[in-house]
């Protein structure tokens, strides 16, 4: 769903922008309560693999395709907070490195894609994380759902006051809405699936998990209680080198090797865009390097582009969460 350039206006191109930086600013100040020493490396690599899980293009009907969008993902791993951070930094990377997603269309992306999906996101996971009394994989499973096409229908409301084409936005909303939903479906599942991995591995590392698990109290037949159970995870933390080295291989192979495998079908939103007569309305990138378009531009192997992706990714987002870290945040 990356936005190109010339979609939108300079008006609001510019007070998207402003919202993504106020956003981000928030967020750095935030994520001092969710980062510490142990924990800054993991949001490295939750923004990496988000990189490298977005390359990954999943047919979702005839002729278009999808992929994660991962607000819900970040948010659930990390916390609302970092996950606006990692998806700021993969929305950066991939606009300034890769042509994916226009420069001066940064404050949409991240607006639609970081803050709206990770606000959403986290709102249905605590939601349904509460009532179902802490089935984190199913809370997961429907944030990631609801997330997508919330994102796609904010791009729509944001089109329709200040795109360069007029729409008829009831179609445009149905159409974007319709096949959003269906690559939620995708982005669902693939959530699921990497926080129930990581909760079976590591539930320390899983911030969604903290605190949804009440004590169990047990009283005997002379008034004597016992407290079986806590707050947190059961699994000791261990030790996180293996963790994150078993995690970053994992997102190389994504990135260096199945990436060859994604599908090339246009994704929802230029599928829609095309359809309804707006495409047109996209410009050329403001910066091309040889890495734009995934290697496509400069004769690189999309492999190839997708592990330098992967590093840049994996060193400027690392970076910005240790800077980001509590000075006396507490060891988890």
């Amino acid at each position: 769903m990356h936005v190109p350039d010339g979609f939108f206006n300079a008006a609001t191109s510019i007070s998207a922008g402003v919202v993504a930086a106020a956003g981000v600013t928030v967020c750095l100040r935030g994520a001092r309560r969710e980062l510490d020493d142990r924990t800054a490396p993991m949001a490295g690599l939750v923004a990496a693999f988000i990189f490298a899980v977005q390359m990954l293009n999943f047919p979702v009907a005839a002729g278009t395709s999808g992929h994660l969008l991962g607000g819900a993902l970040a948010a659930i791993l990390v916390g609302p907070y970092t996950g606006v951070l990692c998806m700021a930094v993969v929305l950066l990377v991939q606009g300034v490195f890769f042509a994916d997603g226009g420069l001066t269309a940064l404050g949409v992306n991240i607006t639609i894609m970081g803050i709206v999906t990770v606000v959403v996101g986290w709102g249905i996971f605590r939601l349904v994380a509460g009532l179902s009394r802490g089935r984190v994989a199913v809370a997961a499973f429907l944030a990631a759902l609801v997330s997508v096409p919330a994102s796609a229908l904010a791009f729509t409301l944001l089109f329709w006051i200040g795109g360069t084409a007029p729409i008829e936005v009831g179609a445009v909303a149905a159409a974007m809405g319709g096949v959003h939903v269906l690559i939620g479906i995708g982005e669902a599942v693939i959530t699921a699936v990497t926080v129930g991995a990581v909760l079976a591995v590591r539930p320390d590392l899983v911030y969604g998990a903290r605190g949804l698990t009440k004590p169990l109290v047990l009283r005997d037949a002379e008034g004597t209680t016992t407290t079986v159970g806590g707050p947190e995870p059961a699994a000791a933390p261990g030790r996180l080198k293996p963790f994150l080295l078993g995690g970053i291989g994992l997102t190389l192979v994504l990135a260096g090797v199945v990436s060859f495998f994604a599908s090339s079908s246009p994704d929802g939103l230029e599928a829609v865009a095309e359809n309804k007569g707006f495409l047109g309305q996209a410009s050329d990138h403001l910066v091309t390097w040889g890495l734009a378009d995934y290697g496509e531009v400069g004769g690189i192997p999309v492999g190839v582009a997708g592990i330098v992706g992967v590093g840049l990714v994996l060193l400027i987002a690392g970076a910005v969460a240790y800077a980001a870290r509590g000075r006396d945040a507490a060891k988890v």
